[in-house]
């Protein structure tokens, strides 16, 4: 029987140095759904956004050979060009990677874009970078409109956006069906800790607007490395509550950092959220 979710592979758990097809072959294997691809800040993801016609053709092909496609996108090169920057240029730029990443997702079918929950990162927090961050939010929206494509607030590690509930503020200040949340459970596990709540009673604050949930390991104050098992996020019931609330895309969050034994991290960890979700499904 078909599954009723789909489980992504993010693409930085594979060695840079892999081509898409050995990327998308390595999912395959590993019995994946989908690769969330990365569009980082470094020059060589941010130039993904310029791939010509005859590379966005080949992508294609290459997925349907493959049968693997690539679903979601992590959009984190706003770090270095946030859209509520002090600067209108670094502004204009953050605007224009919006616009392309939104053109490229169109081109390869894919469906939802995480975007990184802070106004800046680089610079400090203000009321005015928190001004330009909602009107550069708003027209987003709209062009993510125009696309149809769904942008979602990835819960991040910092104080600005670390929670479902911070999250909800600008979706609700937006008010629009193609801006929603993305979260992280690791990153959520870790707020919750920090404010003495609940991160399923977090998850609750975002319900009608939950779209996908990333699924990533945590210890308190440690946020990226740490394999699945050995922090303190409850996956279970983590994805349980997404279930409750509609969430039937995920994607396993975590990288590969030169172990000899990558492969078999990659499925392990295709089976260990397999278990998880076919569990909750029945």
């Amino acid at each position: 029987m078909e599954r009723k979710y789909t489980l992504g592979l993010y693409e930085k758990s594979m060695p840079q140095f892999l081509d898409w097809e050995e990327k998308l072959l390595m999912a395959k294997e590993a019995k994946f759904d989908f690769v969330e691809i990365s569009i980082d800040e470094t020059e060589e993801k941010l130039s993904r956004l310029d791939m010509s016609s005859k590379e966005r053709i080949e992508m294609q092909n290459l997925m349907c050979k493959v049968g693997i496609p690539i679903r979601t996108m992590c959009l984190s090169g706003h770090r270095k060009f946030p859209m509520g920057s002090q600067d209108p240029l670094i502004r204009k730029k953050s605007m224009e990677i919006m616009e392309k990443a939104l053109k490229l997702a169109d081109d390869l079918g894919i469906r939802i874009i995480q975007l990184a929950g802070y106004d800046v990162y680089y610079e400090e927090s203000t009321l005015e970078s928190k001004k330009y961050f909602l009107e550069n939010l708003k027209t987003a929206a709209q062009m993510a409109a125009k696309y149809g494509i769904v942008l979602g607030f990835e819960t991040m590690e910092n104080e600005f956006m670390n929670t479902v509930e911070k999250s909800m503020k600008y979706v609700t200040l937006v008010n629009s069906a193609f801006l929603k949340i993305y979260p992280d459970l690791g990153n959520i596990t870790n707020a919750a800790k920090i404010y003495k709540n609940d991160e399923l009673e977090d998850l609750e604050l975002g319900r009608g607007n939950v779209v996908a949930m990333h699924l990533k390991e945590t210890v308190p104050g440690k946020f990226r490395e740490i394999p699945f098992g050995a922090g303190h996020v409850d996956f279970e019931n983590g994805i349980r509550k997404a279930w409750e609330l509609g969430v039937r895309k995920f994607v396993t969050e975590f990288w590969y950092t030169g172990s000899s034994d990558w492969k078999e991290d990659v499925k392990r960890t295709g089976i260990m959220f397999h278990n998880i979700l076919e569990k909750i499904e029945e």
